[in-house]
């Protein structure tokens, strides 16, 4: 099995309404968490003042921080197993923020195509998304925590109850990282649709990278009213 670094962030500015969040950018990173494979609680990122007061937002040097640890972490070195980079829509959104608040976008490019974001291999393979609830419901492993969301999350950090955001942010992580263990010493991801049937993924070599996944013959998405274009997910990669 892999040597997984769970990743993900929480943004600074909300979403607007209609979801299309690339209208409001930069939405700067509130905070962002990792875990790693083996460790027994998350590291948490956030901008602290002298008197450890949480600031608003992950600095342009805290971003690039984060990077230059995701590069190194990442790189293979003798006698260490490296880790790969795992995230839930990281290809859509986290990886492409960092991107744009460390400057580092070449760097950012070549984590993104590396890295294993779950949602995207299920997106390459059947032509359509699914919510990280879904699928840790499916696999009875932990979701979100009850009652937050992103939208909630934001709503509280600008309100200035902060710890709990961190606290949610790391519990994303944890999450995220369960799923892709249990989906690999499955060799599988299971799930409901919402019509109610059991759907199955199967991963009988485990998680693509996206860059594998992006190999992948296009999956039939005639019968869909509204597909989601896959530029959505990469287009930032050659832009």
């Amino acid at each position: 099995m892999r040597k997984y670094l769970a990743f993900d962030i929480e943004t600074a500015k909300p979403f607007p309404e209609d979801r299309e969040w690339r209208r409001a950018r930069p939405l700067g990173i509130a905070c962002a968490a990792t875990w790693a494979s083996g460790a027994t609680q998350p590291r948490l990122w956030a901008h602290r003042d002298p008197d450890g007061n949480i600031g608003d937002r992950i600095s342009p040097a805290n971003a690039r921080a984060l990077v230059e640890e995701f590069m190194q972490l990442t790189q293979p070195r003798p006698g260490h197993q490296p880790h790969t980079l795992l995230t839930w829509n990281g290809l859509g959104f986290d990886l492409d923020i960092l991107a744009e608040e460390s400057g580092m976008l070449e760097e950012c490019r070549h984590l993104a195509l590396n890295h294993v974001d779950m949602m995207f291999h299920i997106y390459a393979t059947l032509g359509y998304p699914v919510g990280l609830d879904k699928a840790a419901q499916g696999m009875g492993t932990p979701g979100k925590p009850e009652g937050m969301n992103s939208a909630i999350a934001n709503d509280m950090w600008t309100k200035g109850n902060r710890q709990p955001v961190l606290d949610y942010c790391g519990a994303d992580v944890q999450g995220t990282l369960l799923l892709a263990d249990e989906c690999e010493r499955n060799k599988q991801l299971r799930w409901t649709s919402n019509r109610g049937n059991p759907v199955f993924l199967q991963l009988e070599t485990g998680w693509m990278t996206v860059k594998e996944a992006l190999e992948l013959p296009e999956p039939d998405r005639s019968w869909m009213t509204n597909p989601i274009p896959k530029e959505n997910f990469t287009g930032w990669l050659t832009s």
